[in-house]
C-alpha cells in the first residue's frame, strides 16, 4: 500500500534532494507530492528557528491537502557570525532564494576571514505531521568549513562554498549519494524513515 505525503517546499532541488535520500533508504511505500503540485501556497515562516519553522510549513500543508506532511527547514550557521544566516539564509541577500546573491554576499563579509576561522555547519530540522494531529521532529547537522570561491557545479544553496569536515571538497562537488549519505537534510530525514514506512499504521 503507497502512502501520498505532500512534501512543503517549493524548492526543486530540496523535493529531489528529499526524493533521493528516501529512495536510498528504501521507503518505498511512499508516494512524494511537491506542495506547488497541488497548489498549496507557501505559508509566512515566521518562526526564528529552525523548528519552528519545519512545523508550520508541514501543518499548513496537512491542514490544506488533509495528506501527510513532511517539511524540512535548514540553513547554514556560521561561526563567525554568530550562527547567521541561520534561519535567514535562503534572505541572506534580501531575495527569497536567490542563492548566487546570498552567496556572493556571504562571502564579501567573510572577505579576510582566514581559513582557522571559517568554521560553518548546516543545520536541518525535518516535521511529519500527520491528519490525526501527530507529529514528528527530527534534526540532522554537518560540520565543515567555508571556502574563499565557489567550487563545484552540483547541490544549491551554500554549496559550492561549504567543505564538509574532513573532505578537501565542496559539497557541490559531490555527488548526489555522496552529499545525501552525509548531509544534514539526509541525516533528519532518515530518522523519520520508521514513521514513514508505516504510515498506514496508527501511532502505537
Amino acid at each position: 500500500m503507497t502512502s501520498r505525503v505532500v512534501l512543503a517546499t517549493h524548492n526543486p532541488g530540496k523535493v529531489r534532494e528529499v526524493g533521493e535520500i528516501l529512495q536510498a533508504e528504501g521507503v518505498t511505500s511512499v508516494e512524494l507530492v511537491a506542495a506547488g503540485e497541488l497548489g498549496v501556497p507557501s505559508p509566512v515562516e515566521d518562526g526564528v528557528t529552525f523548528k519552528q519553522n519545519a512545523l508550520i510549513k508541514a501543518r499548513a500543508a496537512c491542514q490544506t491537502t488533509g495528506l501527510a506532511a513532511l517539511a524540512e527547514d535548514s540553513g547554514l550557521c556560521v561561526e563567525v557570525l554568530g550562527g547567521a544566516p541561520g534561519v535567514f539564509s535562503a534572505l541572506w541577500s534580501g531575495t527569497h532564494s536567490a542563492d548566487q546573491a546570498n552567496l556572493r554576499l556571504l562571502l564579501a563579509q567573510l572577505v579576510d576571514v582566514p581559513d582557522p576561522y571559517r568554521g560553518a555547519w548546516y543545520e536541518c530540522v525535518a516535521a511529519l505531521v500527520l491528519p490525526s494531529g501527530e507529529e514528528h521532529v527530527t534534526s540532522g547537522r554537518l560540520t565543515g568549513r567555508l571556502a574563499h570561491a565557489p567550487q563545484g557545479e552540483g547541490g544549491f544553496g551554500y554549496d559550492p562554498i561549504f567543505i564538509p569536515e574532513a573532505m578537501a571538497v565542496t559539497a557541490a562537488q559531490l555527488s548526489p549519494a555522496q552529499k545525501n549519505a552525509i548531509s544534514h537534510r539526509g541525516r533528519a530525514l532518515r530518522a523519520l524513515v520508521p514513521r514513514l514506512a508505516r504510515l498506514d499504521q496508527p501511532m502505537a
